[in-house]
């Protein structure tokens, strides 16, 4: 008797232990939704979902009233909605509750009917395993993200007689999941570019004959194939994108210009670069593409001739905005990198990035992260697009018309008395322009200065070269316009110094001409 019952509780616990484990094990896998985000843009609201690992989910839409069901099997919910910032997307509420034991149902509560789509993403060194869900608005949807309709700013009457705007797609780097690159004080690349970028817009939106299109103008990610199609579908004339570099070593620093290559990199820091933003999509999470089936003889012909074109374009551009930059910022590299980024694979549009400065560099950081220097920089960069289109302006564009018909930069010596927004006015330009055209990031102007003036419709920039000195012990900044043969007014205005002190260390940009 007692044998039997021995044997009976051996054997309940050997069931009871072979439950335990399989209840240990069915914790164990069970998936954590660990937090959860949200982005708007344009024209779609995106929903992220943080996993301790990969779910099977399902979504699924409920009318009167207007709902999102999203059903997670196999996973927990820790992540906490409270804290979502849900103004201007449909969604109105975001309840959840546990279903089927070991599933999760989350319910959208929404005010407009919407199309869904989600995808999951699998971990990488930025974020780990994600369930991304889109909710395009009605109207939209992903087949047709980042479409949107051309606003033609020059008048009818222009276009029809060949005046158009001259159209520049300006492309903010990374931007929601994506922070991009982290810098000093915890500074996001995302950020700083966008702030670049709307400077460059500002500028660019005051000038007469050309139309600026921002690729994002808020923080959303745009996949890469996407900000392509956006430039296409503006009928840009140019595209550029602007970024922030980061590296291990704090004492790597200063700007450096890219465009396509078709072949390798120019340079190892070029292929890294190209490594780095072309993966930024498996970041910023972007679901498979299919693409339409093309005759491929075809496409490869004429995507080689147009390709061809439009870099040796692009390199010319580049060069226009190197020589610019260089008055304003330390340049890394003095000529156009190259490699094979996919976001500046437009084929027939000129497109060039742009890395602005090591954001783990303390000094590049800092300018970075200033609005004055933001705005020398875009100013720069307007600067070098519009020297470029001088040269070669589009045909039919109203710089192209205004070029054949005689137009063109002149020059203003600053007497006493003399204000920027007098100079602009008296010369009919607008301030922008005047600052763009020389490079000057505020209204501050030196007696004996010599300015150039923008035709009103032509903005261009001096062919000006400069050298670096380092202010060294008992020198005077007199000194140092004696020694190099350059008038000290034009070392004052190029520096834009207020006075005629200077510091040991100081870095000066010495005008060769």
């Amino acid at each position: 008797m007692h044998r039997h019952r021995h044997s009976f509780i051996a054997l309940l616990f050997c069931c009871l232990s072979t439950l335990s484990s399989a209840l240990f094990s069915t914790m164990v896998q069970a998936a954590i939704v660990e937090n959860v985000r949200t982005y708007r843009a344009p024209d779609y609201t995106r929903l992220v979902f943080d996993l301790s690992e990969q779910v099977e989910h399902q979504i699924f839409s409920l009318e009167n009233p207007n709902r999102l069901v999203i059903d997670l099997s196999d996973a927990t919910l820790f992540a906490n909605f409270s804290d979502l910032n849900l103004s201007g997307t449909p969604i109105s509420n975001i309840r959840s509750a546990a279903r089927n034991d070991n599933d999760t149902r989350v319910v959208l509560d929404l005010n407009a009917a919407v199309q869904a789509r989600s995808f999951l993403l699998e971990a990488n060194d930025q974020y780990g395993n994600r369930l991304v869900v889109d909710l395009y608005d009605n109207g939209s949807s992903s087949n047709d993200r980042g479409e949107r309709e051309p606003v033609i700013t020059a008048s009818a009457d222009d276009i029809a007689n060949n005046k158009r705007d001259i159209v520049v797609a300006i492309s903010a780097g990374h931007g929601g999941d994506d922070p991009g690159a982290i810098g000093v004080d915890r500074i996001q690349e995302k950020r700083v570019v966008l702030a670049i970028a709307r400077q460059i817009e500002s500028i660019l939106n005051q000038m007469p004959g050309y139309r600026p299109v921002m690729v994002r103008d808020g923080d959303y990610y745009v996949g890469l194939r996407g900000r392509t199609n956006i430039a296409h579908q503006n009928n840009a004339d140019f595209f550029i994108a602007i970024h922030a570099d980061a590296f291990t070593s704090s004492s790597a620093r200063g700007a450096t210009v890219y465009a396509l290559s078709r072949r390798g990199a120019t340079s190892e820091q070029a292929r890294r670069m190209a490594e780095k933003e072309n993966g930024a999509d498996l970041i910023g999470g972007v679901g498979s593409v299919s693409l339409a089936d093309k005759d491929e003889v075809l496409v490869s012909v004429l995507l080689d001739l147009s390709m061809t074109a439009s870099i040796a374009s692009s390199l010319e551009a580049g060069d226009k905005i190197i020589s610019a930059l260089g008055n304003v910022t330390r340049m890394r590299r003095t000529s156009v990198e190259q490699a094979a980024f996919v976001v500046l694979k437009q084929a027939d549009i000129p497109s060039l990035l742009i890395e602005a400065g090591y954001i783990t560099n303390p000094t590049d950081a800092r300018n970075l992260n200033s609005p004055s220097y933001q705005q020398q920089f875009a100013s720069a960069v307007v600067s070098g697009i519009t020297a470029y289109f001088y040269t070669t302006p589009p045909r039919g564009t109203l710089i192209a018309w205004h070029k054949n018909n005689g137009g063109g930069p002149s020059a203003y010596i600053v007497t006493r008395g003399d204000n920027l927004s007098e100079i602009a006015e008296r010369f009919n330009v607008s301030l922008a322009a005047l600052q763009a055209a020389n490079n000057i990031s505020d209204s501050v102007i030196q007696l004996g200065q010599e300015l150039i003036i923008p035709n009103a419709l032509m903005p261009v920039l001096a062919s000006v070269s400069f050298r670096e000195h380092v202010v060294s012990s008992g020198e005077s900044l007199s000194q140092i316009a004696e020694d190099y043969a350059v008038p000290l007014q034009r070392i004052r205005a190029t520096n834009q110094l207020n006075s005629d002190t200077i510091w040991i260390g100081q870095i000066l940009r010495i005008p060769s001409s």
